[in-house]
């Protein structure tokens, strides 16, 4: 543990951090820091990182006190190192340490309006200006912050933490320790509408949206109810801010997705992928596990072998850009003649 603090901060030294979380301790293991920082900008009171060797050459001019790196890496450091066979995932650890969370009293506020048909566990911290609905739970530990809205049954599972301005419209589960960042929309309608006699025909979402234990949703990100079986997000799954996920849509364990991705309806992702921001996937298709997509790629077809996929045309000058654009249109015509 601590052995002190400093201006209010908790400290660590090398050796107890070494012990905590498994690590190699090369150097003075009495090195005490109280914080975390850039390899560039660190003090001798903060640790650091190194994930990538290609950057190395900043090791001998670093001043933290404690560089968290491989052991490929460690003959290069001048100081006090913790050696670690995956550097950005122990630094995760050790940086967590130094995050100070504000504190949440168990109860609900004076201005919380709460349905007399709701269960909220006592040990639950209901903050100002929530709405609870009808027949919803929320369990012990749940964190549920200002503004926040939650429909009528819906399930707040153990631990899980609703930031603040987070609607669960109705027929949401969330398991336990899920985190949900301000703003996000989990559980309005899906977009199902058919034509009929030249005007649209909303087709009703009669499911909800199931999200496993340990999952993370980004600030305003967007997930709709199926329209009969639910939308699924399984335990682990972490999507950053400005999604949106369609109706009727299954995302496996552990899969990861950055900005302002688009998934439409009723398309299953595996578990272990990673997409790009800004990456599109059409609806009713598949994606096994542990595939990428990286940035700004549209998924139009099922993917069935893991790997890396990609599309679109890198960046260039746009003068280039439109002499290769209009030869585009010709690539049909070129294609065949060559065949003939």
């Amino acid at each position: 543990m601590s052995p002190g603090t400093h201006e209010h901060r908790p400290q660590y030294t090398a050796g107890e951090l070494a012990e905590r979380f498994g690590l190699e301790v090369r150097g003075d293991a009495a090195t005490v820091v109280r914080g975390v920082a850039t390899i560039a900008d660190a003090t001798p009171d903060r640790l650091t990182f190194l994930s990538n060797s290609k950057y190395r050459a900043a090791l001998a001019t670093t001043r933290a006190g404690i560089v968290v790196l491989a052991a490929g890496d460690a003959d290069a450091a001048t100081g006090t190192s913790l050696v670690a066979r995956d550097p950005y995932s122990a630094y995760a650890r050790i940086a967590a340490l130094f995050e100070t969370l504000p504190a949440a009293n168990a109860g609900v506020h004076a201005s919380a309006v709460v349905d007399a048909s709701a269960n909220v566990d006592p040990r639950a911290s209901v903050g100002p200006h929530v709405s609870i609905g009808a027949r919803s739970v929320v369990h012990a530990g749940a964190v549920i912050g200002p503004g926040c809205v939650i429909g009528e049954d819906c399930v707040v599972g153990e631990g899980a933490r609703l930031v603040a301005r987070v609607t669960l419209v109705t027929r949401v589960r969330l398991g336990a320790r899920v985190l949900v960042h301000p703003g996000a929309v989990i559980g309005a309608d899906g977009f199902g509408i058919a034509m009929d006699q030249g005007a649209w025909l909303k087709v009703p979402q009669l499911g909800g949206v199931v999200i496993g234990d340990d999952c993370e949703i980004g600030a305003n990100t967007t997930i709709d109810r199926g329209a009969i079986d639910d939308t699924v997000l399984e335990e682990d799954v972490r999507l950053d801010n400005q999604i949106q996920i369609g109706h009727n849509v299954r995302i496996g364990a552990h899969t990861a997705m950055a900005g302002c991705v688009a998934i439409a309806g009723s398309t299953r992702i595996g578990r272990y992928c990673l997409i790009g921001g800004g990456a599109g996937v059409v609806g009713h298709i598949e994606l096994c596990d542990k595939v990428v997509v990286t940035a700004m790629s549209l998924v139009t077809h099922s993917i069935r072998e893991p790997g890396e996929y990609s599309s679109g045309t890198p960046l260039m000058e746009n003068r280039v850009w439109r002499r290769n654009a209009a030869r585009f249109r010709q690539l049909d015509r070129l294609f065949r003649g060559r065949r003939d």
